[in-house]
């Protein structure tokens, strides 16, 4: 159990996905069209921030899926550009997903999400540069595959720095008693996150050199009611006294690419708990409530909160609430 208070989460409580402005929006009004998936970063010394996005088109378009990912800067947090950016088809994949920049030991490295070319599984890799404009993917190495996990496939990286190691939470896909035929079924569109196959938790990656991992699977398990196929952690807040972390919820896979956002806690970064398990705590008002990917820097005494954001006409768009830190 935490022993984080679930009535102390420093202002987060006021979050609300109204009250926020867009960002980037998708490339048409219309459904399938996505752009969010946002990782950030609050670099002050340099006066920026650094932003990755990934632009999304329904199956059946041209380049569909994830087909573009980005890392954009920002002096104010909201308007940004692009100064770097790859398409799927320099990678050899059907689609890509969320990426992640962090700076660790003098350098940069940006955590990869794709479906890999070679079995039709998701992984991560990791690239580094010493500058967020200069990553070269030629030169990536793996850093957590399905294989090295014993998983069906792991993707949408959140690294976060603990003193000298890296810490990578990952959305995984739960290994199954599978039959030849059943996995074949499994990754035969490319992405078992749309089969309801298997389940889809949280599981957690320690490396010394943000490189090479090692691996400890379900830190935070779905849960039983509206989050019961998918508990994808997408941020982690240090609030004190433990640590907060917005999650993406699903009940099956006909929500898979509209979740809702739900809260969780934990004490020391290895396991992790919902206080959320009966309902979302943060949803959309429109078309599908979906409101996921969150991902939270604190600049100043606010937290930014930025977030992918299902509208009326049913394209997401990336959103930034917001939300002055009460103290502690």
């Amino acid at each position: 159990m935490t022993s984080v208070p679930v009535h102390d989460l420093a202002g987060l409580e006021r979050f609300d996905v109204e009250d926020a402005v867009t960002v980037l929006a998708p490339e048409h009004p219309r459904s399938g069209f996505w752009v969010g998936c946002p990782s950030v970063v609050h670099e002050p010394e340099h006066g920026r921030f650094l932003m990755t996005y990934r632009q999304r088109r329904p199956r059946g378009e041209a380049a569909e899926r994830g087909w573009r990912c980005a890392i954009a800067s920002s002096s104010d947090g909201v308007e940004f550009t692009d100064i770097w950016s790859v398409e799927k088809d320099e990678l050899g994949t059907s689609s890509m997903e969320r990426f992640a920049l962090v700076r660790h030991g003098g350098r940069y490295l940006l955590y990869v999400s794709y479906v890999d070319p070679a079995d039709n599984r998701w992984r991560i890799d990791v690239a580094q540069a010493r500058t967020p404009d200069a990553f070269d993917l030629t030169t990536r190495v793996p850093a957590l595959t399905a294989a090295a996990t014993g998983t069906e496939g792991v993707k949408d990286p959140v690294p976060v720095v603990d003193g000298s190691s890296v810490r990578l939470f990952v959305s995984y896909a739960a290994a199954a008693d599978f039959s030849d035929e059943d996995r074949r079924l499994a990754h035969e569109r490319a992405d078992i996150y749309v089969t309801d196959m298997t389940t889809f938790p949280t599981g957690l990656a320690v490396s010394e050199d943000g490189l090479q991992f090692s691996w400890t699977p379900d830190v935070f398990p779905v849960g039983a009611g509206w989050d019961r196929y998918q508990a994808r952690l997408t941020t982690v807040v240090d609030i004190g006294n433990g640590y907060v972390g917005l999650y993406d919820g699903s009940r099956d896979a006909s929500e898979n690419y509209e979740e809702r956002t739900g809260l969780a806690v934990s004490a020391d970064l290895a396991s992790w708990t919902s206080i959320t398990p009966d309902q979302p705590w943060r949803t959309s008002p429109h078309s599908s409530g979906s409101v996921r990917y969150g991902d939270i820097v604190e600049v100043d005494g606010t937290w930014f909160v930025y977030f992918e954001y299902a509208r009326p006409d049913g394209a997401h768009e990336l959103r930034l609430a917001r939300v002055p830190r009460t103290s502690q």
